[in-house]
């Protein structure tokens, strides 16, 4: 029965973000309410969401989350502060609140004039062919239960594995004083394996993540079972591996989630508000070479069922692809509207927040390096001697300077231009510009993975990508010297 109310919710809340009950009029008085008292701009954004999380450990249900979440919030933009204020009651009287509280930080005479009609932006609908909300818990249930049969079966020294679903679905309006209105449907699945596997006294783990903003034709096809069966060989296959070696080398880093590496080392340098600060390593070098003439990097937002697409971002503006780095110079920022407006430049659609408790910051989508000509047998075969980092795992990176240090989760030797051992507790540090400069060969075959991001206590989905390239020299921390 829980379900069931979930799912009418769901519907629900569809309808309310398509034609009420908080229509144009009322959202238009809103903003009025807000700028009453002064303020140069106002934006009013509504979110409604719903989530539910599976998980499946030892072949065993152990636990089931679902949760449905409904508020909007105020903002009120001025010299020399920003107000705002938020509710969990998506009423009239809410909202009017929400926006008086916002207001009350201005008292110097009227602000900025609100247009009588707001006028709507329409995009296209996130296609889904089959939304989880169709899909019942049981039929959520067999599909990890089929994954984690699965992953037993591929690799016998398989001790334990853990899976979990995950789907949200989020509808947000957002209207601002400018006159604008857009309305987004956001709908994102995936799933998580986990992976042990044990010999002797050798234990070694394995993981994967797949996800799209889509809906449940995500999984057709077997999708989330072939990830099983791939990542319990994975752990299994690391049980062979030798201590990393030590010392400066050629890597070659692998797609999707090597991706992590320009996204943390660089892509958070690259945001407005670091800009503003002064707190990144490209403050002043746009029109100038940053990276190896090999890279072209960007932020898309409209990527096909990329984990951090969308619409419109959270501040109703319109989702797009922003260049970077072309060729090695730097193109641009990214930017929210705030930002855009102090730096003198238009917004790039990177407007986000983790939910209405929270104010828009300047924040990635899916940021990714992109193809290149090379073939990866042909980096491979032209590495004499160096590291093959397929997948990393955890790690840190300090935006202002780009440094980085990110552990590699599955990691191979590249001896006489060949992959050949599998090595275990290798560590890649570095500075994130300097790597830049070192990429000398991207291979063709991109690929994007999900991933979460958390800035200023905010954690949103974004999607990693790259194809598979070599950074010519970067330190490798291991255990034996080599």
């Amino acid at each position: 029965m829980a379900l069931l109310q979930r799912n009418e919710a769901a519907r629900d809340c569809a309808a309310w973000a398509r034609d009420g009950p908080i229509d144009a009029s009322l959202l238009g008085k809103v903003l009025r309410r807000a700028l009453r008292g002064g303020g140069d701009f106002a934006d009013c954004f509504l979110e409604h969401r719903q989530t539910l999380t599976v998980r499946l450990e030892s072949g065993r249900c152990q636990g089931i989350q679902a949760g449905v979440e409904e508020g909007a919030g105020v903002r009120v933009c001025g010299t020399p502060t920003t107000s705002y204020a938020y509710t969990d009651q998506v009423t009239r009287a809410g909202l009017m609140g929400a926006a008086e509280a916002a207001g009350a930080a201005y008292g110097n005479g009227a602000g900025a004039r609100v247009p009588a009609d707001l006028r709507e932006h329409c995009f296209e609908p996130q296609p889904v062919s089959r939304s989880p909300l169709d899909v019942d818990l049981a039929g959520k249930v067999a599909l990890l239960r089929e994954a984690d049969e699965a992953a037993r079966a591929a690799a016998p020294e398989v001790r334990q594995v853990a899976l979990t679903y995950v789907e949200v679905i989020q509808t947000v309006v957002i209207a601002g004083s400018d006159g604008s209105l857009a309305r987004d449907h956001r709908t994102r699945v995936r799933g998580m394996v986990r992976v042990v596997a044990a010999r002797g006294d050798s234990v070694q783990r394995a993981f994967a993540a797949p996800g799209a903003t889509a809906g449940w034709e995500f999984f057709d096809g077997g999708r989330l079972t072939r990830t099983a069966i791939e990542t319990a060989r994975t752990a299994q296959r690391l049980l062979e591996a030798e201590p990393a070696p030590l010392g400066r080398m050629p890597v070659v880093v692998g797609t999707d989630f090597g991706g992590v590496l320009f996204h943390e080392a660089s892509g958070h340098g690259l945001e407005a508000d670091a800009i503003a600060r002064r707190a990144s390593p490209f403050v002043g070098k746009l029109g100038q070479r940053v990276a190896s003439p090999l890279v072209t990097a960007v932020d898309d937002a409209t990527v096909p069922g990329a984990w951090g697409s969308m619409g419109v971002d959270d501040e109703g503006v319109r989702a797009r692809r922003t260049v970077l780095i072309q060729d090695g110079v730097l193109q641009s920022y990214l930017y929210d509207r705030m930002g855009a407006l102090s730096a003198g430049r238009a917004p790039t659609g990177n407007g986000r927040r983790e939910s209405y408790l929270y104010l828009p910051i300047p924040r990635m989508t899916n940021t990714f390096i992109t193809a290149g000509r090379a073939t990866v047998e042909a980096i491979i075969g032209d590495t004499r001697r160096g590291l093959y980092a397929r997948k990393l795992g955890s790690g840190q990176a300090n935006p202002l300077t780009g440094e980085f240090s990110f552990a590699v989760a599955e990691g191979y030797l590249i001896e006489g231009g060949r992959v050949t051992r599998p090595v275990r507790g290798a560590m890649l540090t570095g500075s994130g510009p300097q790597a830049l400069m070192q990429i000398d060969a991207v291979a063709g075959d991109l690929a994007l993975t999900p991933g979460s991001c958390t800035k200023d206590g905010q954690r949103l989905p974004v999607g990693l990508g790259q194809p598979h390239l070599r950074i010519a020299s970067l330190t490798v921390g291991g255990t034996e010297a080599g």
